[in-house]
């Protein structure tokens, strides 16, 4: 009689992982199971998980500034706002600004990043800058994100009718 093969369990990782991906955190790739071949995509953050991110609802700080500076990334789809041209889905677009915001995480420098990915007119030139702005001056999805930053924070992704951003607070 073959003893039993004892396999480590995998429940909790799995679930682990599922909700750090929900959250927007970057995944490493799962081990597999000795004799078992890796999985090839259970690494990449899925669409379903970032455009939840990206939706999150948040919450006004008590004690936010009245005006803060802000730079960002925009990442726009088809059908957005002042999208002509743009042929990537939604889904495309939220992975890309995820993309963009994990390279930003891992160290690489903003205004490389806002070259690289931001589809906004001039945001290359401006490293992304939007200068100061109020709560009032953008959009409520945009503000709720940026306002519940510290001083040089990053955010996740978030969705506006223009697209995606990542915003980073400088004031």
């Amino acid at each position: 009689m073959r003893p039993l093969e004892r396999r480590p369990r995998l429940v909790p990782l799995v679930l682990g992982a599922a909700l750090a991906a929900a959250c927007g955190a970057p995944q490493p790739a799962p081990s597999a199971a000795p004799g078992e071949a890796a999985p090839v995509e259970a690494s990449a953050p899925s669409a379903a998980a970032c455009l939840a991110a990206a939706n999150a609802k948040r919450q006004p700080r008590a004690d936010e500034p009245a005006r803060i500076g802000v730079k960002h990334v925009l990442v726009r789809y088809a059908g957005a706002d002042r999208a002509e041209g743009a042929t990537r889905t939604r889904e495309e677009a939220c992975l890309r600004a995820m993309e963009a915001r994990d390279k930003i995480r891992g160290g690489a420098d903003f205004d490389e990043v806002v070259a690289q990915y931001s589809e906004e007119a001039g945001a290359a030139s401006r490293g992304g800058s939007l200068g100061t702005v109020e709560r009032a001056d953008v959009l409520p999805p945009f503000a709720d994100a940026a306002f519940e930053l510290e001083l040089h924070q990053l955010s996740d992704v978030v969705e506006t009718r223009y697209g995606f951003h990542v915003i980073f607070r400088t004031e």
